[in-house]
């Protein structure tokens, strides 16, 4: 674990108006720096560096951090990775003695060094080579295409990088991965070395700094492997790198999407037809690393792949690595391209128009998944519905609590012919088989266990236990949002799990036939209608605030910024104890910042979550669950960053309300004097909110 003190002192060192300037060409504005912000394609200027503050800040996406979250958001890098990058440029080592390529990378810097030159030797020796130039040439690559990508071409002898490197016995050849060393064939005999990769064009591997790791040999001729790779060394791993990120990042942050292809040449030759966002996998298949590095820079990915038999395989084996990682702020797709091509194939033939209509046609994840595990069966018969619910068992389990998940419960059930909530009950880890027998009732021995406190999607029968609420004679709206159970049955709207919430005292669940965000009459804040099919922030006043899920067909997760504010302060709970203002903001937002700013000094998350583990499980389990997939981001911010962070999402809850106030003065004509002067109010609040030095 990186020490928190030295983070501090390497933020006070850095200036992200360096940092940022490297990378953003910045003018001054004030007491602040301009530029085109480099996450979303602008016209003008949006993006404001405070030197005084110390963070970056996009008022047209907003995208917002410091220093770090910079390097993290814009070079793809890790937390850790982004931190020794920033130490790397002042000088300083971070005190950090845990094992890994980091560790290797300050141990030996020397293999940098080592495979930056043989990436020159290589591009060198392309020129001496005719059969290398003919190839390329023959696959329809540019000299400007493989200039960019820095292919090259290894010779055929077994010793040909001793002329690139003035010690051919160094240990950092064979660390690199460049030379083989054998074993003697005697017993004090003298071990042998010879060159990895001979008579093969060469393609670099970068890193998102654009540093050299490795190398992808293409074989002339007809000898084997027909691709080789760089083995695993302490700067290189085929399960965390993808050949292109480097040299496509702009586009890919420009479209903010990625496209997922399998070999070199399909990216190659895509960035030379004008499909500069594509990246490929090292002759491996996608893994969990790939997708998380691939999400933290871009919110759609597409796997793009040959439409045969093994394109379909390595597209399922990268669902699989998807889903864990789902999330429902970002989009993974999957293309199939004609049995005949692959992607280089396909662009050379039908060119980038071609194929961005052809990228159209992408299935969602949903849909490949669906309709893949729905071509294994007969859905006619029983047998075929049994063994299509058994297969999606596991991948269902594999996701985190995402309203996707939901959704795909949802079409399984309706594929299966069974009811959502009893697909659930099949669902649980226990449950080797479909649900059998009459559910729990809640005062039933056990009622209180799995089904009622581990934070799952539970919904018991009896108990109103419908997946939409349905109502049920003398028992509570249940599932997610049981919008008419006390209507017709008896009983009060319910909670995340079909609990009998009455409202009384418990937080983020509520009552009310209108399956509101909350229950009561006043403070309410939200979208939809009144009374069933509704969804309302709604609270009795300060202490009546509560969320709980509209009532409509599915579930819907809590608003973005709500939810990130929610989890900033359980995380760092010192926040609250700033005079935060609270005009503007949704009543449950205030009410929670309230509710943290009570706690007792030196409140921890672990605490938190333990104290509602009795009390109010679904807002426990809640806040564990929207912490494992933020994958410890916001926890390891610093208490000043975790600040920056906090107020940046508050600044743009408050001004949310503001535009929609703006917006229907505007719409209703602004005819009288009062209307005019809160209209001037709001634009003056809203100019002051959304400037740089009020942010």
């Amino acid at each position: 674990m990186i020490p928190q003190s030295f983070i501090q002192e390497l933020l006070a060192r850095v200036d992200v108006v360096d940092v940022v300037g490297r990378h953003v060409k910045l003018k001054k504005g004030g007491a602040n720096w301009m530029g085109l912000c480099p996450f979303h394609g602008e016209k003008s200027p949006s993006f404001s560096v405070s030197p005084t503050k110390q963070f970056y800040h996009c008022f047209g996406c907003g995208a917002h951090g410091s220093a770090i979250g910079f390097l993290m958001e814009h070079a793809g890098l890790g937390y850790v990775d982004a931190i020794h990058e920033l130490a790397r440029t002042v000088g300083l080592t971070v005190p950090d003695d845990r094992p890994g390529p980091d560790d290797a990378r300050r141990r030996d810097p020397d293999l940098f060094d080592t495979l930056v030159a043989a990436a020159k030797f290589y591009r060198q020796r392309l020129k001496d080579s005719p059969r290398a130039i003919e190839y390329l040439k023959g696959r329809g690559v540019s000299g400007e295409t493989a200039l960019r990508f820095g292919i090259g071409y290894a010779p055929e002898g077994w010793r040909s990088l001793e002329a690139a490197v003035p010690d051919y016995s160094a240990k950092t050849l064979v660390e690199s991965g460049l030379v083989i060393e054998s074993e003697p064939e005697a017993e004090g005999g003298k071990k042998k070395r010879y060159d990895r990769f001979r008579d093969r064009v060469m393609f670099p591997i970068r890193n998102p700094r654009g540093q050299v790791i490795g190398f992808g040999g293409r074989v002339l001729g007809q000898g084997e492997p027909k691709y080789l790779n760089s083995p695993e060394t302490p700067v290189f791993s085929k399960g965390r790198e993808l050949y292109g990120l480097f040299e496509g990042r702009d586009a890919i942050r420009r479209a903010d999407c990625v496209i997922v292809v399998e070999g070199y040449m399909d990216v190659v030759m895509l960035a030379q037809h004008g499909v500069e966002n594509a990246v490929a996998t090292l002759g491996t298949a996608t893994t969990a690393q790939h997708v998380q590095k691939l999400m933290r820079l871009v919110d759609r990915v597409v796997f793009a792949f040959d439409g045969d038999g093994a394109g379909r395989r390595a597209a399922w084996r990268a669902l699989e690595a998807c889903l864990p990682l789902a999330a429902d702020t970002k989009r993974i797709d999957f293309l199939f391209l004609p049995p005949e091509h692959d992607p280089d194939s396909f662009v050379r033939e039908r060119g980038a128009e071609g194929f961005q209509a052809h990228l159209a046609s992408a299935q969602p994840l949903s849909e490949f998944l669906l309709r893949e595990l729905s071509g294994r069966v007969d859905l006619a018969t029983p047998e075929g519905r049994a063994r299509l619910q058994a297969d999606a068992k596991p991948l269902l389990l594999s996701m985190p609590p995402v309203a996707l998940r939901l959704q795909l419960v949802q079409a399984v059930a309706t594929r299966v012919g069974v009811r959502a909530e009893d697909l659930l009950r099949y669902l649980e880890p226990d449950a080797g088989t479909a649900a059998q027998g009459p559910a729990r009732r809640r005062d039933s021995p056990g009622a209180e266990g799995p089904a009622a406190d581990d934070g799952r999607w539970a919904a018991e029968q009896g108990e109103g236990g419908g997946w939409r609420g349905e109502p049920q004679s003398g028992g509570s709206g249940g599932g997610y949002g049981g919008a008419q159970g006390g209507a017709q049955g008896g009983g009060q709207g319910g909670g995340w799990r079909g609990a009998n919430a009455t409202g009384e005292g418990r937080r983020w669940s509520g009552s009310g036939q209108g399956g509101r965000w909350g229950g009561g009459q006043d403070g309410r804040w939200g979208s939809g209608q009144d009374g069933p099919g509704g969804g309302r922030w709604a609270g009795e006043g300060r202490r009546g605030g509560r969320w709980q899920p509209i009532p409509r067909p599915m579930p819907v997760t809590l608003p973005d910024l709500p939810r990130r504010a929610r989890l900033l302060l359980a995380l760092h709970p010192a926040i609250a104890q700033e005079p935060w203002p609270t005009d503007f903001l949704p009543e449950p937002v205030v009410d929670w910042i309230a509710r943290i700013a009570a706690l007792p000094a030196g409140a921890s998350f672990a605490q938190l979550v333990e104290s509602l583990r009795e009390s109010e499980p679904e807002l426990s389990a809640a806040l564990q669950a929207e912490a494992g997939q933020d994958r410890g981001l916001l926890a390891e911010l610093e208490p000043e960053q975790a600040k920056r962070e906090f107020e940046g999402a508050l600044a743009r809850m408050r001004d949310q309300r503001i535009r929609e106030e703006v917006d229907r003065l505007a719409q209703a004509g602004l005819v009288d004097e009062t209307q005019r002067a809160r209209y001037a109010e709001l634009q003056a609040l809203r100019k002051a909110l959304t400037s740089p030095e009020g942010t």
